[in-house]
């Protein structure tokens, strides 16, 4: 079998939850992240990716985000309602965070807007502040 298909649509992964959602919303919110104890992204411009059953995640724009900080790894991981998403390590103060950003390079057609965007993995970054408050305090 080369492909697993509905009607004529190749499936990517395994089958979509019909009640699983994924929605994207451009913000105003001024969102900062910080890796062993430096500032590496900072946005007024953020898109919110709300996943049901997850918590938001937070895209930057690659301008926001100190990129000459991040080293690309080999880790792809796929999502069926996303589609494939390289990932990169950050080296900060002579430390290396193994695969805390990813993108979506090519993302699937309904989830289009990330396009090219970096997000960060939350449960190793040293801290997010949402409009000046910490992540856990602004949920």
């Amino acid at each position: 079998m080369d492909s697993w298909r509905e009607e004529e649509e190749e499936i990517f992964i395994h089958p979509r939850d019909p009640y699983k959602r994924v929605d994207t919303l451009q913000s105003s919110r001024q969102i900062r992240v910080l890796i062993g104890g430096e500032t590496i992204a900072e946005t007024k411009r953020p898109l919110l990716l709300f996943e049901t059953g997850l918590p938001a995640r937070f895209y930057f724009p690659k301008k926001d985000v100190q990129t000459d900080l991040l080293i690309p790894s080999k880790k792809i991981s796929a999502c069926p309602y996303k589609g494939k998403a390289t990932y990169w390590s950050a080296q900060v103060n002579g430390k290396i965070f193994e695969n805390i950003v990813w993108s979506y390079i090519r993302p699937l057609p309904e989830c289009f807007k990330i396009k090219g965007l970096l997000a960060f993995n939350l449960d190793y970054v040293d801290d997010m502040f949402v409009d000046g408050e910490s992540l856990e305090k602004a949920r």
